[in-house]
């Protein structure tokens, strides 16, 4: 018998097989529920527990829930909303990860005599290092970047030498309910929810001006708090021409900056500089400058480009060629090859 493992059951298909595997490879696995949100519409968390419920009870493994709904609130969403109420783009996954999952939640499994927590996670970990998954379509190292090497010495990821595929050809074949379920998107707390809708409970509405960069006035808003730069869905900006597009902000002036065209000039931006650093090997690479790869969202294929250090606590990155919709509070994660070497918030695009 191997060590005990808790997996954080999600009542999806990928933390099904998580928990499937871990059992088949002779450990004694322990699923648990993680409820970050109050009951209602937009998160429904009683049907997916009912889900990790079913499927435990196919893998014949014990299941339990955990209640982190204050803890949730207290250290993501608040600065979610601080963030939104700023005028930025937050990423509250991240957040969720590093404050939650693998900090609380983990230490929880390990209160539990636990050796490891195991999430469905696609990435991989060797010697401490964090990989990118197999299934380049479904890589999350992304989301993972903040999770230095001491705790990754406590996590497993067994879905990252696994193709999506391939996980829900082992949910069928073992018979699993989840096996068809679909895959979660966006963000739990909003759901299939309106952002807007939801979002005006909690940020006062405050209409302003769409202006271009030349300052005229070409509409109306709803609020800087529920627009991100290289957005086009939502503008209700009509007339003929070309489609448009947010690619700026000036939150003193409570304004969103507007131009025409996906490839307008002002979308693009060859540097940035970015704080709240993380070296997954806690130091960092080098020596400056250093040469790497990064992405400033999920999705967006590697770019090559060049760190320097503007001082202990702020970077400096230049890219080998333009990058578009660079925005402000999200973040960028630099990577050599399929290593993850780590992150940064992005303060300003230069």
């Amino acid at each position: 018998m191997l060590d005990t493992v808790v997996v954080g059951m999600s009542g999806g298909v990928d933390s099904s097989v998580t928990a499937l595997l871990l059992k088949q490879q002779g450990y004694r696995v322990i699923g648990m529920f993680m409820k970050n949100w109050e009951e209602g519409e937009e998160c429904p968390a009683g049907r997916d527990f009912a889900d990790v419920a079913r499927v435990c009870e196919e893998i014949d493994i014990p299941f339990y829930s955990v209640n982190f709904v204050q803890e949730y609130r207290d250290n993501v969403f608040s600065y979610f909303l601080q963030d939104l109420r700023a005028g930025h783009t937050p990423n509250p996954d991240i957040l969720c990860n590093r404050e939650i999952k693998f900090k609380i939640f983990l230490q929880k499994a390990l209160d539990l005599g636990a050796s490891f927590l195991a999430t469905g996670h696609y990435s991989r970990i060797q010697e401490q290092q964090l990989l990118k998954a197999k299934d380049s379509n479904k890589d999350q190292s992304y989301f993972l970047y903040t999770l230095r090497k001491s705790i990754l010495d406590k996590v497993l990821f067994p879905l990252g030498e696994l193709e999506k595929p391939q996980v829900r050809a082992l949910a069928r074949d073992y018979g699993l309910s989840t096996s068809e379920k679909k895959d979660s998107t966006g963000i739990c707390f909003i759901g299939k929810r309106d952002f807007r809708v939801f979002l005006s409970g909690y940020i006062a509405y405050q209409p302003g001006n769409f202006e271009n960069s030349s300052g005229k006035v070409i509409g109306k808003h709803h609020g800087v708090a529920y627009y991100t730069i290289g957005q086009r869905k939502g503008l209700a900006i009509g007339g003929p021409g070309n489609a448009w597009f947010v690619v700026g902000k000036d939150v003193l002036r409570n304004v969103v900056i507007i131009e025409q065209g996906a490839d307008h000039p002002n979308l693009y931006k060859q540097s940035l500089t970015a704080t709240d650093i993380t070296w997954i090997s806690e130091e960092p690479p080098g020596p400056f400058p250093y040469c790497c790869q990064a992405k400033v969202r999920y999705r967006q294929a590697d770019q090559p480009c060049t760190i320097t250090h503007e001082s202990p606590s702020r970077l400096h990155v230049h890219f080998n060629s333009p990058q578009r919709a660079i925005t402000p509070r999200q973040s960028i994660v630099f990577y050599q090859g399929d290593l993850c070497l780590g992150g940064a918030i992005i303060e300003n695009a230069v």
